[in-house]
This record gives C-alpha cells, sequence and structure tokens, in this order.
C-alpha cells in the first residue's frame, strides 16, 4: 500500500474587508459586558470592522442582520469575511430578544448564505452564538485516571450552505454557562485562543473545546461540565491573525 498523500488545502483570501456584528442582550444577562469588552479586543487585533448593538428585540435581530447584509453588498471595496457574535438567552435553535420574544437562528442564518449575500459568496461566514440550547446540565463523565473531560451550463457554482462556520457555546439540549462579573467561559476561552495563538480557525478552536472540557464550572454548588459544538462548511483554512 502505498502512502496517503498529504491534504493540500488553499486558504481563504483574507487581504479585503473585514467585518463584524455582535448582537447582545444585556437584560438579565449579568457578565456580559466582560464578554463585549473582550470581543471588541479581539476584532480590534484581528483587524475587523466591528459595530455592537445591545438590547436588540427580537424583530431587531433579523433587522440588524439584515441591514449587515445590505451595507455589506454596497461596499464597493471587496469583503473578505464576516463575523456575527450573538448573545442572549435562549432554547435548541432559537434566541430571546430584548422583548422577551424568540427568532429563530436558521432566519438569521439565511441572511448571509451564499444566495441571500453577494459579497460574502463563496467567502468565509462565521457565526458565535453564545446562548443556552435547552435545560440539561452536564456533570460529566469518568475517563482514564477518573479525570473528566464536524459547473452548471458552463459556469462554476457553488451550494448555498458552504462557507459558513457555526460555534455554539454549547451542545444541543444543555445550559451554557456565564459568571455574573467575569463573562462566560466560551467567550472569554475564545478570545482567549484566537487573540495568543496562531493557526486555522478550525484548530483553535480544537483548543478552544480542550480548555473548556478541561476546566469544571460549579453552578449551584455542583461541579459541572460545558463544550462548545462546531458545525463547518468551510472549504478553505481560515487565518484570522495578520
Amino acid at each position: 500500500m502505498s502512502d496517503p498523500q498529504p491534504l493540500e488545502q488553499a486558504a481563504y483570501d483574507m487581504s479585503g474587508a473585514r467585518l463584524a456584528l455582535t448582537l447582545c442582550v444585556t437584560k438579565a444577562r449579568e457578565g456580559c459586558e466582560a464578554d463585549l469588552d473582550a470581543l471588541e479586543r479581539m476584532f480590534q487585533q484581528l483587524g475587523f470592522e466591528s459595530t455592537i448593538k445591545r438590547d436588540p428585540t427580537a424583530q431587531q435581530f433579523q433587522e440588524e442582520l439584515d441591514k449587515f447584509q445590505q451595507d455589506m453588498d454596497a461596499r464597493t471595496d471587496p469583503v473578505s469575511c464576516g463575523f456575527v457574535v450573538l448573545m442572549a438567552h435562549g432554547l435548541e435553535g432559537v434566541l430571546k430578544g430584548e422583548d422577551g420574544q424568540m427568532i429563530k437562528l436558521n432566519d438569521l442564518f439565511e441572511v448571509l448564505n451564499n444566495k441571500n449575500c453577494q459579497a460574502l459568496r463563496a467567502k468565509p461566514k462565521v457565526y458565535i452564538v453564545q446562548a443556552c440550547r435547552g435545560e440539561q446540565r452536564d456533570a460529566g463523565e469518568a475517563v482514564d485516571g477518573g479525570i473528566k473531560m464536524i459547473v452548471e451550463d458552463g459556469h462554476q457554482t457553488i451550494p448555498t450552505y458552504t462557507d459558513a462556520l457555526h460555534v455554539y457555546s454549547t451542545v444541543e439540549g444543555y445550559i451554557s454557562y456565564r459568571h455574573d462579573k467575569n463573562g462566560s467561559f466560551f467567550i472569554q476561552t475564545l478570545v482567549d485562543v484566537f487573540t495568543k495563538r496562531r493557526g486555522p480557525i478550525l484548530e483553535l478552536l480544537t483548543e478552544v473545546t480542550r480548555r473548556m472540557a478541561e476546566g469544571e464550572l460549579i453552578q449551584e454548588g455542583k461541579a459541572r461540565k460545558v463544550n462548545p459544538e462546531i458545525l463547518s462548511t468551510l472549504r478553505k483554512r481560515l487565518y484570522l491573525q495578520k
């Protein structure tokens, strides 16, 4: 048997504009300002034009994403990457706006896909979701040593849903933890890795997952575990560091 050939992967061109939008419900979400501060530092270091909107209603989540898409498509200079951070209370598949109404995550994700956003067609779209996805709590499982630890008609075409990266702060059905002063375990870990490490984003996210899996939180007097979930349709390597 011949030796397997090394996989050569192209990288996304990140020489154009990098745009970030953060939509954060602060109401009854103590500690989120620490996350917003950390994200702003991260985007500045990574060369993103960053916009923050606080306390959007459910409808405003949709309106702000629509405006983000329209502004990108109206630009005359090339756009390399769109980065969206969504922070709110939530359940699986939905976020709760400041008004208590729910917005479907899939409706928000649709806005920047290859069909609806020309500026980001075939370009990376990163979604970071800091929200609960259910009520379950993870006490962890014991492993070794007792340690607790995804050409038509002559024209090149592309699927509608490629080049997207969805990163959730917790897995389906589970709570996402946030400290009332220090911010969320997920956002703070992600920012630390993204600003201090270099490499393709999926490798960085593996490091985020490792750190979170090795950490342990005390909630309601009990030890809890939490880890992010990463869904990717990226076709190339994505490097955020200049």
